[in-house]
């Protein structure tokens, strides 16, 4: 009886190390194999690995590397590839361990020995550094679109409601009244600094890491340059050893994308708590909504709750890419196959979660009476009261006393400062006269007053509005 050389639970040699097993005795332990694949989630960049591998090999024969009848077999061997991956007809082997030896190694089968030269001079380290830089350039442009997208819309929403008067809140407690358009450019001023950020990000994601090998470079006459012109890179990287072994690129990006989460967190606070039966504030299409299994009356914002609770992914996404670096030597460490799911995780979650805000936001119907009466209450206008007296000569703090006394009659009367009579008023100052309830204690009068860049005054939120739409055209230009 012929007994196998292999220990038992391996693969045997041609399954695991076809492409690097010359080093190696015996076959991988099949756990083992299993264990430290990456193609289960990597396979998701095969676009960017054969786009790669064809700038690769067009540069090889440019230098003379191979020939143009190898590179044009290449070419064709993987263009056929990924027709084959996108139409389900390729399969993905665990034993080949990711994208790149998959594809590799389904281009020899295609087309002989020529598909084995495609690896001269690259290494699997700058060629997933190219791809992860690849996939997530293409991603932050996606992500740009719907960042605009939902912009536009609440530029929308804002300008059907420049007149409607809201409370605004400090601490959650009736402050000062503003306009709900107002609101609104407050979450657009959010979403402008994220795409700063974003744009910001992609410039150094450009940058090609493709010609760094292992770590050291190569012998081979390469020309990085056509290469990065090849793949649209606005630049090479300097050092091969930070070439291949760096990820702050992506670090930076789940930094951005923990910002845009949180962002929509907040906002999706505000939603939750404006579409409760205490507030009444908006109502959000039934579409977007749940009910509940035993209480018939309910509807759930589901959609708001959710990303409210996604942003915690994301948060632990940026905290999982920052924690897998922090303690790696140069160059190139077995522990960034770890770099690319909670990559992933944070690209799907942000991307979802502004797809479902850009189709949400433009669908918010405000109850504008509601929303007019809540600003009636707390004594919003109380400012605007203070700062009456102080234009008729009173010292700030003097003010400040005195419609304090003002506010604490009304909460004894339970009625609001434009409500208490004018004799009422004038036992705390004399220089109240009648014309404060036109100029000072009335909602328009106070939001009106604030007739100023960056003010609730529908006057500026026009403007503003204007501005913003200008803001758009040059930062999506």
């Amino acid at each position: 009886m012929t007994t196998s050389s292999n220990p038992p639970n391996s693969v045997t040699p041609d399954q695991t190390s076809g492409m690097w097993g010359g080093r190696f005795s015996e076959a991988t332990d099949a756990f083992v194999a299993e264990f430290t694949a990456s193609v289960q989630f990597d396979q998701r960049f095969y676009k960017q690995d054969i786009a790669g591998s064809i700038a690769h090999a067009t540069m090889l024969a440019k230098v003379g590397v191979l020939t143009e009848a190898e590179r044009d077999d290449i070419i064709e061997g993987l263009s056929t590839i990924r027709s084959e991956i996108e139409t389900g007809n390729f399969e993905w082997r665990i034993d080949l361990e990711d994208v790149h030896m998959n594809i590799e190694s389904r281009l020899t089968q295609r087309i002989g020995i020529t598909g084995k030269k495609l690896h001269t001079g690259r290494s699997r380290n700058d060629q997933v550094a190219t791809d992860i830089r690849l996939y997530l350039r293409d991603e932050i442009d996606d992500i740009l679109k719907l960042l605009e997208r939902l912009q536009k819309g609440l530029l929308g929403l804002a300008a059907k409601n420049v007149n409607t008067i809201m409370p605004g809140f400090t601490h959650l407690q009736t402050a000062q009244p503003v306009t709900f358009g107002h609101h609104l450019l407050a979450w657009f001023e959010m979403l402008v600094r994220d795409t700063e950020r974003l744009q910001d990000c992609r410039k150094r994601v450009n940058r090609m890491p493709l010609g760094s090998a292992a770590l050291a470079g190569t012998t081979y006459p390469i020309d990085r340059a056509y290469t990065a012109e090849l793949l649209g890179f606005e630049a090479v990287s300097e050092n091969s050893l930070d070439a291949v072994s760096d990820r702050d690129f992506a670090i930076e990006f789940n930094a951005a994308a923990a910002l845009i989460m949180m962002h929509l967190s907040r906002m999706s606070e505000e939603l939750i708590l404006w579409t409760s039966a205490q507030f009444k504030f908006v109502n959000i299409p039934d579409r977007f909504c749940t009910g509940s299994s035993i209480m018939p009356q309910k509807k759930n914002p589901d959609v708001p709750e959710l990303i409210r609770g996604k942003s915690g992914r994301v948060f632990g996404d940026l905290i999982s890419l920052l924690t897998l670096m922090k303690g790696q030597p140069l160059a190139y460490n077995k522990d960034n196959q770890e770099d690319k799911e909670p990559l992933f995780d944070a690209i799907d979650t942000v991307r979802g979660s502004l797809m479902a805000f850009a189709d949400m936001i433009p669908a918010l119907v405000p109850n504008i009476e509601i929303m007019r009466e809540a600003a009636l209450r707390g004594f919003s206008t109380a400012t605007d009261l203070a700062d009456y007296l102080v234009k008729k000569g009173v010292a700030f703090r003097d003010a400040h006393e005195i419609v304090g006394k003002a506010v604490a009659l009304g909460v004894a009367e339970e009625k609001d400062l434009s409500e208490l009579t004018l004799e009422q008023l004038q036992q705390f100052s004399d220089l109240i006269t009648a014309d404060v309830f036109d100029k000072a204690l009335t909602l328009e009068a106070s939001v009106n007053a604030r007739d100023h860049i960056g003010g609730t005054s529908p006057k500026q939120v026009e403007a503003a509005i204007a501005r913003a739409h200008t803001r758009l055209e040059q930062l999506y230009a």
